[in-house]
């Protein structure tokens, strides 16, 4: 896990990225960019990290990547890479070692499924702690988002597997995994309730080496969320 902190608009730019490593653009609570720390470190790929003030991005950031978005992979070569799953298929293919990815066509078109359908869920996990916090009503977001996990549940009991790729940890559950790590930061644990093997999973999923070196605490997620959520997040925040 990164402990460097962030570096902001003014800051000077990192040096060169040493031949036979890759640099990673990142901030610490990002779960976009936990997705490609997970990765990295399930790869065991050597690696640098540079977190990045998303509130005051350095200019020189926003030259490497216009979107000014983390996760940012930068290579040796000074080749660029962005987007969370395009970070972490690459690195999976340019480091084959401990393939991540399933290597059947169809394996990886339901692992891209299944992301695509995630993809709808992540929004809610903000949405409804924003909503508390202005006090609206969240109530039918929190059936909404209960809901989608009985989904995902169902998906998970049809495999029959421990994982969502199997019988191990793979790509897809690095991949969905971030969301399910900030549940209890943000009170929203209680979705699971309905869910028993989609709680088993992040049992699982809590014990695995690269989970525990990859996240942070429960009292420090929701340290920094309770900053963020009021518009002044402490990027820095433990450091």
């Amino acid at each position: 896990m990164a402990s460097a902190k962030c570096v902001a608009k003014g800051c000077a730019a990192p040096g060169p990225v040493p031949a036979g490593s890759i640099r990673l653009y990142s901030m610490r609570f990002c779960p976009f960019a936990q997705r490609t720390r997970l990765v990295l470190n399930g790869k065991d790929i050597k690696h640098d990290i540079v977190n990045i003030n998303l509130r005051d991005k350095p200019d020189w950031f926003l030259e490497k990547n216009p979107l000014g978005q983390v996760p940012t992979l930068e290579t040796s070569a000074g080749e660029v890479i962005y987007e969370s799953p395009i970070t972490c298929e690459y690195l999976d293919e340019m480091y084959p070692e401990k393939k991540l990815l399933p290597e059947k066509p169809f394996g990886k078109a339901e692992h891209k499924m299944l992301l695509e359908k995630f993809s709808k869920l992540t929004p809610l996990t903000y949405k409804i702690p924003m909503g508390r916090l202005k006090g609206e009503d969240v109530s039918g977001l929190h059936t909404e988002l209960t809901q989608k996990f009985r989904e995902l549940n169902e998906h998970l009991a049809k495999k029959k597997t421990k994982f969502f790729g199997g019988d191990s940890v793979n790509m897809t559950d690095y991949m969905i995994w971030p969301w399910f790590e900030r549940l209890e930061p943000l009170e929203l644990k209680d979705c699971l309730d309905d869910a028993p093997e989609l709680r088993n999973w992040v049992k699982l999923m809590y014990e695995d080496p690269v989970v525990k070196v990859s996240g942070h605490s429960v009292d420090v997620y929701k340290a920094f969320y309770k900053t963020y959520l009021e518009g002044k997040p402490n990027f820095d925040y433990g450091l």
